[in-house]
């Protein structure tokens, strides 16, 4: 049987869009943050509902971009955006 759980985006007005899956809520939210457009400076919030549990995880997440690392395949460019989240907070749905 597999590990990996399912998260759903949520925004503030309680939409759900996206799917993203991960063995820990960090890595599904580090997957939401590379595809947001928050900074260090301004962080976006990411809340991720687990599904078939009551459980919303919220993380302050961000991208920068970095060098590729030396050992980097002749596909990958020599800059890539590198997620970052920080966890904020576990809330309870009802």
């Amino acid at each position: 049987m597999s590990d990996l759980r399912n998260f759903v985006l949520r925004d503030e007005d309680g939409n759900e869009h996206g799917v993203f899956t991960g063995k820990q809520p960090r890595q599904a939210a580090l997957k939401a943050a590379n595809r947001g457009t928050g900074t260090k400076s301004k962080p976006d919030t990411i809340r991720l509902r687990e599904r078939g549990t009551k459980k919303m995880h919220v993380f302050k997440a961000w991208k920068s971009i970095v060098k590729a690392p030396k050992n980097r395949p002749a596909w990958m460019p020599e800059k890539i955006s590198k997620p970052f989240v920080k966890k904020e907070k576990i809330e309870t749905i009802e």
